[in-house]
C-alpha cells in the first residue's frame, strides 16, 4: 500500500500542487521555502489527521491558508465580488489495492475511482449566514476567520473519517525540529516505540509499571513517613495525609519512562545521535508503519554518519514508502537519482519520467551534485569548461561586484553534449537558465541544434554570430586586443596569431590569469548577456 499522487490546494505556502511518487523511495529536493516541509506535513496530516503532534482541531489557525489566495479573497471582496471563501484541500490518491477498498471512490477533484483520502478546512454551511455578516465590510479583515469553519475528513468512498484508525496505512513524521526540548524528544521515541509494540506488550509494560508503583509503598523507609504523617491527622486537615506515586490514568508507563543509550538519558546525548535513532526506530517499527517522512536526514550528522544512516534506510526501507526532503548531494547520490523528486512550489518533476530516455538515462548515472546544483540555484549559467566558468564567474563579480553564487546564480560546468539535458530539467521547473557556448565556426548547426529551446521564456543561448572567433579564446582577443592580453597573461606576444596559439594550448592558465588579474578586461557580448 503506498500513496500515488497528492493534490494540494491553498495549504501554507502551496497554493496548487499535484505531485505523483514512486511507490518505494521518494528523494525530494528543491531550493529552501519550495515547500518541501510543507509538502510532507500535508501528507501526514491527511493519514493522521493531527498536526504538530495533536488533533487538528487544537492545532487549526488562519495561517494554514496560503496567503496569496486570502489577499485575492478579500481583494475581490473590496470590489463588490461574491468570491468563494478560501479552502483547504488535501487528497491522497493511494494504490488500487484491495485492503484499501473501504476508501475506495470518485469523490475525489480528479474523479478518479481510486481509494484515498481528502482532508478539507472549508466553511461550515451552518454558519454560512454568520460568516457573510462577518466579512460584508472587507476592508479591516486580514486572516481568514477559521471560527465559521470545518474540518471535512473522508475517504474517496464519500464517509467521514472519524479516526486514523480507520486508515490502513499507518505513517511517521520524523522531523528534528519538532524536537524542542528534552522531554519531547524523549516522548517522541517513546511513540515511535510504542508503533513496535503488541497490544499485548503494552498492556504488560502499563501492568508491569502499576505494580511497581504499588510497591513503591510498601518499602518500609515509604511506609514509616506515611505513619508519621497520619499521626498528624486533624494538625492539617481531618483525612489522612500520605506520600504516593501518580497512578491515574495521566501517569502511564509513557510519561514515566525515559529512553537511554548506554544507560545515558537519550536527552543528554548528540543530536545528531537523536535524530539517526529517531530513523532507525521509525524503519524497525511493525508492519503497520507504511510510511516514513524524513525531514533532512542529515541534520547534524557528520559524513561518516550520515553515509552510516543513508546505509541503514536503503538496507531496511522493506516495502515502507519513504520520503525524504534533502539538500544533500551524497544522499541524492546514495539513494540513487531515479528515486529524486525535483520540487518547486507545488510542481514535481521525477527524473525517472522524462521523456527523452537518453536524458533520463544520462542523470540516472550522472553523479547528483551537478543536478542538485541545478535544482537549488534561483538562476542557473551552463558553461562549457573550467575555463569558461573562471571567465563568466569573473565577470559576473567585475559588472555587480560580487560572486554570481551571493545572488543564487549558480555557474555549472557542463560537456556541452549535455547542455540539452540539462535544459530539458530547467524546462520541466520553469528554472531559468542560460548556456554560454562556443560556436565552433558553424551557427547555423548551433542554432538548429538548440531550435526546441530558442524563443522559450526562461531559457536563453548565449553565442557570438561571428565564425572567424570561433571559442572563447579568440572572443577575448577580439574584444580587449593584443595589448590587454598581454598584461593579463604577463605575457610579450609579438602578434595575435602568437598570443591566440598559446591561448588555446593553456586554456586553464588562461582562465586562472583572467580570474586573478587586476588588469581590466571585458567580456564578450555573448558572456555579458547572460551575467545581466
Amino acid at each position: 500500500m503506498f500513496i500515488q499522487r497528492v493534490v494540494i490546494d491553498n495549504y501554507r505556502c502551496l497554493k496548487k500542487a499535484d505531485v505523483t511518487f514512486n511507490a518505494p523511495m521518494n528523494v525530494i529536493v528543491g531550493k529552501n521555502e519550495c515547500g518541501k516541509s510543507t509538502l510532507l506535513e500535508a501528507i501526514h496530516l491527511a493519514l493522521t489527521g493531527q498536526l504538530n503532534g495533536r488533533p487538528l482541531q487544537i492545532e487549526i489557525h488562519p495561517y494554514l491558508f496560503n496567503v496569496d489566495v486570502v489577499s485575492e479573497y478579500f481583494e475581490q471582496r473590496t470590489q463588490a465580488l461574491n468570491p468563494v471563501p478560501p479552502r483547504i484541500l488535501i487528497e491522497l490518491y493511494l494504490a488500487d489495492d484491495p485492503a484499501l477498498a473501504k476508501l475506495k471512490g470518485d469523490n475525489n477533484s480528479k474523479r478518479l475511482d481510486l481509494p484515498g483520502i481528502s482532508l478539507a478546512i472549508e466553511l461550515n454551511p451552518a454558519m454560512a449566514s454568520e460568516f457573510a455578516q462577518y466579512v460584508a465590510d472587507p476592508s479591516e479583515i486580514r486572516t481568514v476567520p477559521i471560527e465559521y469553519y470545518c474540518i471535512r475528513w473522508r475517504g474517496f468512498h464519500d464517509s467521514d473519517i472519524l479516526n486514523s484508525r480507520e486508515i490502513p496505512l499507518n505513517a511517521s513524521l520524523i522531523d528534528a525540529s519538532t524536537i524542542r526540548n528534552n522531554a519531547a524528544a524523549s516522548r517522541y521515541i517513546i511513540d515511535i516505540v510504542k508503533e513496535s509494540l503488541s497490544p499485548k506488550e503494552k498492556v504488560d509494560l502499563a501492568l508491569t509499571y502499576r505494580l511497581m508503583k504499588h510497591r513503591f509503598l510498601e518499602q518500609p523507609k515509604v511506609r514509616a513517613i506515611n505513619d508519621a504523617l497520619a499521626a498528624k491527622q486533624g494538625e492539617i486537615s481531618d483525612k489522612a495525609i500520605s506520600l504516593s506515586l501518580d497512578t491515574s490514568s495521566r501517569a502511564t508507563w509513557e510519561a514515566g519512562i525515559m529512553p537511554h543509550l548506554d544507560d545515558i538519558p537519550l536527552p543528554l546525548i548528540g543530536k545528531g545521535e537523536q535524530n539517526a535513532v529517531k530513523i532507525k526506530l521509525a524503519l524497525e517499527t511493525s508492519a503497520r508503519s507504511h510510511i516514513i517522512l524524513i525531514e533532512e536526514a542529515e541534520n547534524h550528522l557528520s559524513y561518516a554518519s550520515l553515509n552510516e544512516l543513508i546505509g541503514h534506510i536503503a538496507a531496511n526501507a522493506g516495502e515502507r514508502q519513504i520520503f525524504i526532503t534533502t539538500h544533500s548531494s551524497f544522499v541524492l547520490n546514495k539513494l540513487g537519482v531515479e528515486t529524486v523528486l525535483l520540487f518547486q512550489r507545488g510542481k514535481g518533476v521525477r527524473l525517472n519520467e522524462l521523456k527523452d530516455t537518453t536524458t533520463r538515462d544520462y542523470f540516472m548515472k550522472l553523479p547528483g551534485h551537478d543536478t542538485l546544483r541545478l535544482i537549488l540555484s534561483k538562476r542557473t549559467i551552463l558553461v562549457e569548461g573550467p575555463s569558461d566558468e573562471l571567465i563568466v564567474q569573473r565577470a559576473f563579480q567585475k559588472k555587480h561586484g560580487r560572486m554570481p553564487i551571493e545572488d543564487g546564480i549558480d555557474v555549472i560546468s557542463v560537456n556541452s553534449l549535455a547542455f540539452k539535458r540539462f535544459l530539458a530539467i530547467a524546462q520541466l521547473l520553469d528554472k531559468e537558465t542560460d548556456v554560454v557556448t562556443d560556436n565552433d565556426g558553424h551557427v547555423a548547426t548551433l542554432k538548429a541544434r538548440y531550435a526546441d529551446h530558442l524563443g522559450i521564456a526562461g531559457i536563453a543561448i548565449q553565442y557570438d554570430d561571428d565564425e572567424g572567433a570561433a571559442t572563447l579564446e579568440p572572443q577575448l582577443l577580439k574584444k580587449n586586443g593584443l595589448a590587454v592580453i598581454n598584461a593579463v597573461l604577463n605575457k610579450s606576444f609579438a602578434d595575435r596569431a602568437t598570443a591566440l596559439a598559446w591561448m588555446k594550448k593553456h586554456k586553464a592558465e588562461t582562465g586562472l590569469r583572467f580570474f586573478g588579474t587586476d588588469v581590466a578586461w571585458k567580456a564578450p557580448d555573448y558572456i555579458d548577456r547572460a551575467i545581466r
